[in-house]
């Protein structure tokens, strides 16, 4: 479903340390100098450039919470202000953590979870989409998070995430 993903690192000594204190610790403020690393990935700046919307992969309203931010929002709105949006692509139901679930169980566990907002849909038509994350392991998110960008009628989806990691077995 993604006609492209590209990562700024492998999610591993450094980065997988500094992601950790980005997202599980509270501190929002690595998201502009996380989003500058993304940005200056070769095709990344590219990709942002010809996107007509870049938008983060979002967070169930319980993760929210108790997280106080969407890494993924901050990270997107660093890399283009003007193409951010936070509200087209929604999460409809709080999902089972993905970290060390196998690509089967995380696919499982995305289904039904992501949708673009209905009220909004028509703003998708053929749009180019560049879709941002933190961290892909299996692909399973961002592609459950094309299909529903696709399936509303987008163009193109680009994934865009600061960190790679190994895919579980």
């Amino acid at each position: 479903m993604l006609t492209a993903c590209i990562a700024a690192v492998d999610y591993g000594y450094p980065w997988a340390d500094i992601v950790a204190e980005f997202k599980f610790r509270g501190d929002p403020g690595w998201a502009a100098s996380l989003a500058a690393l993304l940005r200056s990935t070769p095709w990344a700046e590219p990709a942002l450039d010809a996107a007509d919307l870049v938008l983060p992969v979002p967070l169930s309203r319980e993760r929210l919470q108790a997280r106080g931010f969407n890494q993924a929002l901050l990270l997107a709105r660093h890399l283009a202000p003007g193409k951010a949006d936070g509200r087209l692509l929604l999460r409809l139901h709080d999902t089972a953590a993905q970290r060390g679930l196998p690509r089967t169980q995380r696919l499982r566990n995305l289904q039904g979870a992501l949708a673009v907002d209905p009220l909004r849909a028509a703003q998708l038509q053929g749009r180019r989409i560049v879709l941002v994350d933190d961290v892909m392991t299996t692909g399973a998110t961002l592609e459950a998070a094309a299909h529903a960008l696709l399936q509303a009628g987008s163009g193109p989806v680009t994934g865009l995430v600061l960190a790679r990691t190994e895919a579980p077995a």
